[in-house]
């Protein structure tokens, strides 16, 4: 199942012949692991780029201060890992932990350019999934300096309306850049209206 998942993902972007699929598995590893492990820790360098099969991830960088800031969730046929730190092979400014028991599909850097080599379209494929994570991200940077809170929130709840009740708030609130306390203010206020 795990990889099928990953190949249904894959040919909706870009078609792969049964030969290419077969190729392609024997360059990617599946792994599971338990609520709370971290797939990466910030300081280590990405040695994987992960897609998920099953279960709930967060990405965050831990200031000095040891204060967490949420970047990104993942769930099933989302994609994570520290993309820079994988790109570059320098230590992560990110780690990324399971909420949830969580199973994935892991591509290793060692393997990626002979992936590439063995099945060209795979380039293809990846830079379409991230020229969509940068878009995302790009309007994710300028909803935080131009929206309200409450306003991210509602963006947050009609976008992701399935994140919201598998993810703790206080979660929620370090994603959209708030304490817990005003999250639930908030959150009251909305219920009010």
């Amino acid at each position: 199942m795990a990889f099928q998942s990953l190949l249904n993902y894959i040919n909706a972007v870009v078609s792969l012949t049964k030969d290419e699929e077969a190729v392609l598995l024997t360059y990617v590893t599946k792994r599971k692991y338990l609520k709370g492990q971290f797939i990466l820790q910030q300081g280590d360098i990405a040695q994987h780029e992960c897609f998920i099969v099953s279960g709930c991830t967060r990405m965050f960088h831990s200031d000095d201060s040891g204060q967490e800031h949420i970047i990104l969730f993942a769930i099933e046929n989302w994609w994570t890992s520290d993309i820079g730190s994988f790109i570059s092979q320098t230590p992560a400014d990110f780690n990324v932990q399971c909420i949830e028991d969580t199973e994935l599909v892991q591509f290793p850097y060692q393997n990626i350019e002979a992936l590439f080599k063995a099945i060209p379209k795979l380039e293809r494929f990846f830079r379409k999934i991230i020229e969509k994570a940068f878009v995302a991200t790009q309007k994710r940077i300028v909803r935080n300096f131009s929206l309200s809170a409450k306003e991210r929130y509602v963006i947050f709840r009609n976008t992701y309306p399935e994140l919201e009740q598998r993810i703790p708030q206080y979660m929620i609130a370090s994603y959209l850049g708030i304490t817990k306390e005003f999250f639930s203010k908030m959150k009251k206020q909305l219920l009010t209206e």
